[in-house]
């Protein structure tokens, strides 16, 4: 049985386009026939729901508290897209008792057969609720821009993942780029700095190029990629979500949707 993949899109900054990048690549994703689950684990600014014209009426912090179970949070937001709407509390789930760890490994055992792909869209930083999200994913896709702090910040991220979770691979995708040539530049300039200071591999995955259209249809809460498909924008994640696609990962370390609550609940 083929394993549901799951991806972090997280970043060292807030304002690079994360939760844009995040809701395209999930209508992308079900254009090739994939199944996607969304969690939002933007918390405090959790909004995916509303990019999709949705207001979710229960977040994960319901969850946690045990006034419901995880199928009843779970919204349809897109035919072969579901959501997991973020909350405040998502760093309970370590702090939950042994019966309720076991009862939430119940709820999530059936969701392998129900998705193929799991996108979770974190809040930027390096806070322990980001660095968790991360590091229990199957992939990490660091979302980076030429703004300057951008990168300094991507580069901390990606340091604080290595140094306190072990992590040593990543993959990159540069945002908001005139080109692939000033892309590639941003990505050296990262991987050169990895390189020299940590021993991480990091994976360029492409580029977004900053496409008035995509600007306009996120202020507009639209998707680019289901409203505009011939923008550069459009093109540009429908290319980032064929790869992803074709990512294998390590499945016998990180494979699955169970090992990433059993990580994020803190289960041995």
């Amino acid at each position: 049985m083929k394993s549901i993949q799951t991806l972090s899109v997280s970043s060292g900054k807030g304002g690079v386009g994360k939760t844009t990048l995040v809701t395209n690549l999930a209508h992308c994703l079900t254009q090739q026939g994939g199944r996607v689950l969304i969690l939002d684990g933007d918390l405090g600014m959790a909004n995916v729901d509303i990019m999709f014209g949705h207001r979710a009426q229960l977040s994960i912090a319901d969850l946690i508290s045990g006034r419901t179970d995880l199928h009843n949070i779970i919204l349809e937001v897109s035919p072969g897209i579901s959501l997991i709407p973020g909350g405040s509390g998502v760093y309970g789930l370590h702090n939950l008792d042994q019966t309720a760890k076991v009862a939430l490994m119940e709820q999530v055992s059936g969701l392998d057969n129900q998705f193929d792909f799991m996108l979770i869209d974190t809040a930027p930083g390096i806070s322990d609720n980001v660095l968790y999200l991360n590091a229990a994913a199957q992939e990490t896709l660091v979302v980076v821009t030429p703004d300057p702090a951008s990168l300094t910040d991507a580069y901390a991220l990606i340091k604080v993942l290595h140094k306190r979770h072990f992590e040593n691979r990543f993959s990159v995708v540069c945002n908001l780029v005139r080109d692939e040539i000033e892309a590639l530049s941003i990505f050296r300039r990262l991987s050169d700095v990895a390189a020299q200071f940590l021993c991480v591999g990091l994976d360029y995955k492409g580029h977004i190029p900053m496409d008035p259209n995509l600007r306009r249809a996120t202020k507009l809460q639209q998707l680019i990629c289901r409203d505009q498909t011939g923008s550069p924008s459009s093109e540009a994640i429908s290319e980032l979500a064929r790869k992803l696609s074709d990512f294998k990962g390590i499945p016998e370390i990180k494979g699955g949707i169970q090992f990433f609550w059993r990580q994020m609940a803190g289960v041995a």
